[in-house]
């Protein structure tokens, strides 16, 4: 049985936390297991009702879904989620130009099925390596693939924070998914930018891999960012795959 941990935090600078988490160790309709981060955009509270309104229809459309392909699953609740989110937005001005990140995965026996969306993350974590799964869907790192800006010179870009992708940004929204292989004793991280942009990815390795409970590793990512300076909301999901 996996096990997992999840929290979030409002950081050190927001006055609101926009970040919303779900996991479920459970079966959740058709899949094994279901965990989610998202990460609001948008004016005031928009942003935070957003990053809800996604995870609690993802949650119910996967709990109906009839499909039994992961990936038909979780694109069919993305694409609702990103349905539910534009029809909201046009009917309360407030709302207008909210979205959210997304980033969810379901663990399958030996493999980890992911949806991504956005710049929240999924890592795969052993004792010895730290490895980002999903691809950041932003403008820095648009510049990063194209070759004009290198990797650290992207952690501090004025722009890192401007998404290209979003559920509820566009009439349909464009999904990415990935399949990886997971072993014994490995970590998975799931996490907004609020734990990525206050801490170097080796960092993260040294916090995870150090052999603590989830809860206190967890607890841990948290505080390190917001001693960093804890400058967004902090989402962090932790599922240790049994040894």
């Amino acid at each position: 049985m996996i096990r997992s941990f999840s929290i979030t935090d409002i950081g050190q600078v927001r006055k609101l936390n926009q970040d919303y988490v779900f996991s479920s160790e459970e079966r959740l309709g058709n899949l094994s297991n279901v965990f989610i981060v998202a990460d609001g955009m948008g004016g005031h509270k928009a942003g935070d009702y957003a990053s809800c309104l996604a995870v609690k229809t993802v949650k119910s459309e996967i709990q109906k879904s009839f499909e039994q392909s992961p990936v038909k699953i979780l694109d069919g609740a993305i694409q609702t989620a990103n349905d539910k989110i534009r029809e909201a937005a046009a009917m309360d001005e407030n709302l207008r130009g909210m979205g959210t990140t997304m980033v969810a995965c379901t663990v399958m026996g030996r493999f980890l099925q992911v949806a991504n969306v956005g710049d929240s993350r999924l890592y795969i974590i052993d004792k010895d390596n730290i490895r980002q799964i999903t691809r950041d869907h932003s403008l820095v790192e648009e510049m990063v693939r194209m070759g004009g800006i290198d990797r650290e010179t992207a952690r501090h870009h004025l722009d890192k924070n401007v998404i290209t992708r979003a559920v509820g940004a566009a009439e349909r929204v464009d999904v990415d998914f990935f399949q990886e292989e997971v072993h014994p004793g490995d970590y998975i991280l799931m996490c907004s930018d609020g734990l990525t942009n206050m801490i170097e990815d080796d960092e993260i390795h040294k916090i995870v891999s150090s052999g603590k409970e989830l809860e206190d590793i967890g607890k841990e990512l948290v505080e390190t960012a917001n001693s960093n300076g804890g400058r967004d909301n902090i989402a962090v999901i932790l599922i240790q795959i049994p040894g």
